[in-house]
């Protein structure tokens, strides 16, 4: 159950498939050399994953401050990420730029270098931790995962920065406000009898419909100041919302001659249709 031990077996493993690699010909054996990339990776995802949870026991209030993951796009966002990252990184060591034009990568490649030195010198220390006293973590392992938990976060926000366009300060705010005005939504669909609690809790599959239809109404009626305010310019609008400007203009102006009943048949409506 101890996480060095844990650590000790993940490494071990991680090892033996590098070494079955170095030793393997690939091109006389291709489809070994396929398989045995399959382990590595599966190997070195989960000594990533024990890693993560030793730094979580041993640094839990140093580590580095992952806030930047807020500017990701979301299909970035997945378990396997900081596995890619390391995958990233040694090919950029290699000289092989994958996704990205042969300048940026001979940008990140110290940081890719500093990156991966780091983590040897993390899996030299904690293998030698984990043989002597491996339930405890003394002052120079805690050093080297904090630096190893920093480079590893500087080096991961520099490379998706060169991937992709990372969220604005803006663009966050934006979205805040959308997920506000979601939650005032729901609430007054609540208070009207739109929506019911137990819908809520039963996470009915009618509400991916409902909620945002009803929530462009609020937005455009109710919360003319919100994230939907056609006074801005599209430019200034999130992005989720503003490829639809015009047609939120003309849904807003029809939205504007109806009665209050009509308004509440319209809603109530949106929450039955398909």
């Amino acid at each position: 159950p101890r996480l060095l031990s844990q650590f000790f077996f993940a490494d071990e493993r991680v090892t033996r498939v590098v070494a079955e690699i170095n030793g393997l010909d690939a091109e006389l054996d291709p489809q070994q050399y396929l398989v045995l990339l399959n382990q590595l990776h599966l190997s070195q995802a989960h000594l990533l994953a024990v890693l993560e949870r030793i730094m979580e026991e041993c640094i839990p209030t140093q580590r580095h401050s992952r806030d930047y993951l807020v500017k990701f796009p979301e299909e970035l966002l997945v378990d396997n990420l900081g596995n890619h990252m390391l995958f990233a990184a040694e090919c950029l060591l290699a000289g092989t730029f994958l996704e990205m034009e042969e300048a940026d990568g001979a940008q990140l490649r110290p940081q890719a270098r500093n990156l991966l030195c780091s983590l040897e010198l993390v899996r030299t220390v904690l293998r030698e931790q984990s043989l002597s006293q491996p339930s405890s973590y003394p002052e120079p392992v805690r050093t080297v995962l904090i630096q190893f938990d920093r480079l590893f976060a500087e080096f991961e926000l520099s490379y998706v920065s060169s991937l992709v366009a990372v969220k604005s300060p803006e663009e966050i705010y934006r979205q805040q406000e959308i997920i506000v005005l979601f939650c005032e939504t729901v609430e007054r669909a609540l208070h009207l009898g739109y929506l019911t609690q137990e819908m809520i809790d039963g996470y009915e599959p009618l509400l991916m419909f409902t909620i945002p239809r009803l929530a462009i109404i609020s937005g455009l009626l109710i919360y003319p100041e919100g994230p939907l305010s056609l006074e801005r310019s599209p430019e200034e609008m999130s992005r989720v919302f503003s490829p639809f400007y015009n047609l939120l203009k003309k849904i807003r102006d029809l939205l504007w001659v109806l009665s209050a009943e009509e308004l509440c048949l319209l809603e109530r409506s949106l929450c039955t249709a398909e």
